[in-house]
């Protein structure tokens, strides 16, 4: 079912118009030259509607992957998995980036500017996606669908089109919340372009996003029920029990009773680990995975863009054998290759050596653990863990041997059972000791390949959790909110290289746990006032 809903470029003329210095910021509307009376005259122009609102996770622009629809902002950046990946693992203790591009070298060392092009570019990503879904939203109530003729099935197809729609748009409201706290907010209910859009603050924001996923949740699919690649009640579930186990950030109140019951609700659907670890992060990971909840699709050939799936693999290797022996076309790309992504040594450090136990998840290479130097290319191992070749060795196609076809899961089983277990040993209620061992040992039995790497139930502490969820999640966007959680992303508790830009690691001040509203939205915007310390 995969190519029944890829994302695919030519497929999905996106409607994007977003500069983070234009004034209206989340009031913008799409435009083209087809009149919304037109685009959705039909029930196949709604399901169209919504192929648009999912491809823009996984493209830049409507035309091609040299061109961003996001204003200010190089197309090779412009990718919302790029964006999000770079904001939450570069700033943390499992990565670092030796390429020099302005804003590169600040995330590197956290000292971060309000400026940050990144972080600016992730802001506007996500704005860009909520503005797209509202002007879905207006576009199919109840009086509008009658006012098409749209009714009976097709309407109820619309109703489930429409609950996806606010899905998507409560994801992304969710890394606004998570990302930068008190963003600007706006719904279908506003009027467009009549005032700025007022600002939200981070616990009225955590409601609205807990109130939208619950509201949506009968309309949605059954657990793996719908096209591969769209949101079901499993990804609703999902983001609440990642959304209640860090409500304490967000809110001041712990929720860890209600992360273990929805964790539970999705470790109690349709969904298995895969028996294999490395199989997850290969180019055929859509056939007979069922422990995907939702993914990103690339494709190689027609969705293509310099982010994604295509940033996480090229950015880790060379197009020639380099010092850590990697060359890119063992990897899938044979012409790409950019080499810059790294681990700090924390990372491999997670995954120590013991005598005939070897956890199969560490995937590094290189000649060098430590840093000593950002600039030096040799410094910090390589991630092997992403491959654009299929579990039998098959390279699939690629347009000019740089592109990648393997798609990136937003949620999987693995994470639900580790955030029941972490919730158990925070305190929640609802969920017990024996079962939070029974899903950690199954994840540790598929990474030893045998029950040698099998824990007691004594070594389930909270830190035991984060230690786990390196292990088992790393390079895969959760870190820093995750250190977040812990209190270990800022003050001096816990360093890591270069954090705050001394080699040795420093103390960073606790405003940086939320990242800055951009500049270039404060002075567009008067409603907005800037996050504290910044």
């Amino acid at each position: 079912m995969k190519n029944s809903f890829k994302i695919i470029l030519a497929s999905a003329v996106l409607v994007l118009s977003l500069n983070a210095c234009k004034k209206e910021a989340l009031n913008l509307t799409p435009t083209n030259d087809v009149t919304a009376d037109i685009a959705y005259a039909t029930p196949a122009g709604y399901k169209q509607q919504l192929v648009r609102l999912y491809a823009n996770y996984g493209l830049t622009s409507p035309s091609g992957s040299d061109n961003s629809d996001v204003g200010g902002l190089n197309a090779g950046f412009a990718d919302f998995l790029r964006l999000f990946w770079t904001s939450q693992e570069l700033v943390t203790d499992e990565a670092v980036c030796n390429w020099g591009d302005t804003g590169i070298p600040e995330l590197d060392n956290a000292t971060w500017s309000t400026d940050n092009q990144f972080l600016r570019g992730l802001y506007s990503r996500s704005i860009s996606q909520i503005t797209l879904v509202n002007d879905y939203l207006r576009q199919s109530t109840a009086d509008k669908l009658a006012s098409r003729n749209i009714t009976g099935a097709d309407a109820t197809s619309v109703a489930r089109y429409r609950a996806e729609a606010r899905f998507l748009r409560a994801y992304q409201y969710w890394v606004l919340l998570d990302a930068f706290g008190n963003p600007p907010f706006v719904t279908e209910a506003d009027e467009i372009g009549k005032v700025n859009p007022k600002q939200i603050q981070r616990a009225a924001l955590f409601t609205y996003v807990e109130s939208e996923l619950k509201a949506i949740e009968s309309d949605l699919a059954e657990p793996r029920a719908n096209d591969y690649g769209r949101a079901d009640k499993g990804a609703d579930w999902a983001l609440l029990a990642r959304l209640y186990l860090n409500a304490q950030v967000y809110t001041g109140t712990a929720k860890y009773t209600e992360a273990i019951t929805y964790s539970s609700k999705v470790i109690a659907a349709s969904y298995n680990l895969n028996p294999s670890y490395a199989n997850l992060f290969k180019a055929d990971n859509n056939i007979g995975n069922t422990e995907n909840i939702l993914t990103i699709n690339y494709d190689g050939v027609n969705g293509t863009n310099y982010g994604g799936t295509t940033f996480l693999i090229n950015a880790a290797v060379y197009t020639s054998a380099d010092a850590a022996g990697m060359v890119a076309g063992e990897y899938g790309v044979p012409n790409g290759g950019w080499a810059g992504n790294r681990t700090r040594q924390n990372l491999p450090a997670l995954f120590p050596n013991t005598t005939g136990s070897i956890d199969k998840r560490g995937v590094f290479v290189g000649p060098k653990a430590t840093i000593d130097a950002i600039s030096d290319p040799n410094d910090g191992l390589k991630v092997t863990k992403f491959k654009n070749v299929t579990s039998g060795g098959t390279t699939p196609a690629s347009l000019n041997g740089t592109f990648s076809s393997l798609d990136f899961a937003l949620f999987r089983l693995a994470e639900q059972y580790l955030i029941y277990g972490e919730a158990v040993a925070r305190g929640g209620s609802g969920g017990n000791v024996t079962d939070a061992l029974t899903y950690v040992n199954r994840l540790r039995q598929r990474a030893y390949g045998n029950t040698n790497g099998n824990v007691t139930a004594a070594a389930l502490t909270t830190d035991f959790y984060l230690d786990e969820r390196g292990r088992e999640l790393y390079w895969e966007g959760h870190r820093r909110t995750d250190l977040v959680r812990y209190g270990k992303f800022t003050g001096g508790t816990y360093l890591w290289p270069f954090k705050g830009g001394v080699k040795a690691g420093t103390s960073i001040p606790a405003y940086r746990n939320i990242y800055p509203i951009p500049a270039a939205d404060l002075i567009a915007n008067p409603n907005l006032v800037q996050n504290t310390g910044y």
